[in-house]
């Protein structure tokens, strides 16, 4: 489900930014209705949600700042350059971003069975870009490229933060409260507030509607799903089904609302993306592991 609201996410950004919206104008819009809808979800529940531990702020600050806010706008940009499905693949790649950083940070050991995974979803990803193809009006745009790559580390930020914030024993509702708490009052001074007001002048009650169907799709299911599934499921198995789930669902929404159709060699750069992660988050047996290790 996470996989298939964030594959969705192109939609919005497109309509809105079809308004003349920029992109932190999008997403100031997205997290503002996320947080007062997670605001009253915490009151309702439990107010002591609320609470962190001054020691635990950079971890938030993390999940915030360096994760949510980096990927959200990263992705929108690679959204307005990019096919829906080739963003939504690139942004797939967090897991190969994840394995690094957990090198750096953690001293995890990167293995044999890794490096080759990391090397099967970037062909993967060349495959699904279209560049091998001589397809009539295809654009490949690097600088998109790039912001669907840097949106796949910020992702792996925020799931690297987030984790540790979970294992604190912070609720989720906690950990993307503050996230998206952080990101709307940093963009707040970048906010095109006049055009805000005109889209909501133009069909008041439809528009507010679709405002907050966007927040909710984008900035507080996809990652209640993400993190919720973290507490019933290996992290590798949630990092497959998202994985796998959004390039897919990208691919149908970019389908069905503009008409990108993707020829069977992209179609096979996804497949080969997603196996390749199925691989490298699979959590190895013990025998498997020492052996790779050697």
């Amino acid at each position: 489900m996470a996989g298939i609201v964030f594959g969705a996410a192109g939609v919005f950004v497109r309509k809105l930014g079809g308004y003349g919206m920029s992109s932190p104008t999008i997403l100031f819009l997205r997290v503002s209705f996320a947080v007062l809808a997670l605001a009253a979800v915490i009151l309702l529940e439990d107010r002591s949600r609320f609470r962190v531990k001054p020691k635990d702020f950079p971890l938030l600050l993390g999940s915030g700042l360096l994760g949510m806010l980096g990927l959200n706008l990263c992705y929108n940009e690679a959204i307005n350059t990019l096919t829906l499905s080739l963003a939504a693949v690139l942004l797939s790649l967090s897991p190969v971003f994840v394995v690094v950083l957990a090198a750096f940070l953690f001293r995890e050991k990167i293995t044999r069975r890794k490096i080759a995974c990391m090397i099967l979803a970037i062909l993967g990803c060349v495959l699904a870009s279209g560049l091998l193809e001589q397809t009539s009006g295809l654009e490949i745009s690097l600088g998109g490229i790039l912001m669907g790559l840097a949106a796949a580390l910020f992702y792996a930020l925020y799931g690297i933060f987030s984790r540790q914030a979970l294992d604190r024993g912070y609720h989720s509702y906690t950990v993307i409260f503050y996230s998206v708490l952080q990101v709307g009052l940093v963009l707040m001074p970048f906010a095109e507030y006049g055009k805000v007001g005109a889209y909501l002048a133009e069909d008041t009650l439809p528009h507010l509607l679709f405002l907050v169907v966007h927040a909710l799709c984008t900035s507080v299911l996809p990652y209640v799903f993400l993190t919720v599934a973290l507490r019933h499921a290996e992290a590798g198995t949630v990092s497959i089904l998202a994985a796998g789930g959004e390039p897919i669902a990208a691919v149908v929404f970019g389908w069905i609302f503009y008409a990108e159709v993707p020829t069977a060699m992209m179609l096979l750069g996804m497949a080969v993306t997603i196996a390749a992660l199925a691989f490298l988050c699979r959590q190895p047996d013990a025998g498997r592991q020492a052996s790779e290790q050697e």
